[in-house]
């Protein structure tokens, strides 16, 4: 699979497989797993499209090892704000079963977005997240 180096360099897959819009728990499940059989190495999902679960369960189920999986999500936009921010990505990574995210990104830069970007930031520095988008900048990484 094909990488990109992120700012940081982090090594991301120039491909991925997104979930937006698969809502069923059982299809969203399936279809990653199917998704990582085939070779795709980076899941992009979020908070908001309510199948971060699933992913995580395909993700453990599916044999290949975390850290050869890159996983990404995002904050929502009722959880803008720093401490929304902080609990809604603890949330994330009890749903997806992991101890941190390869990429975080902000959703839709709304609400209280510079209180999320500190959040983020702090994630980032605690080693929770390896890498980190900005709403304002048009580059990757930390």
């Amino acid at each position: 699979m094909d990488t990109i180096q992120l700012n940081n360099q982090l090594e991301m897959p120039l491909l991925g497989f997104g979930v937006f819009q698969i809502t069923d728990h059982d299809e969203c499940k399936k279809a990653v797993k199917e998704a990582l059989k085939t070779g795709y190495r980076m899941i992009d999902t979020a908070a908001c499209y309510g199948n971060e679960r699933a992913v995580g369960e395909a993700v453990k189920e599916s044999g290949i090892r975390r850290e050869d999986v890159f996983l990404v999500s995002k904050v929502w936009i009722q959880d803008a704000g720093y401490e929304k921010t902080m609990a809604s990505f603890e949330k994330t990574l009890t749903n997806l079963q992991t101890d941190y995210l390869d990429l975080y990104l902000i959703h839709m830069p709304y609400g209280d977005y510079h209180g999320s970007w500190r959040a983020m930031e702090e994630l980032y520095r605690r080693g929770r997240v390896k890498s980190i988008r900005s709403v304002n900048r048009k580059s990757f990484g930390k």
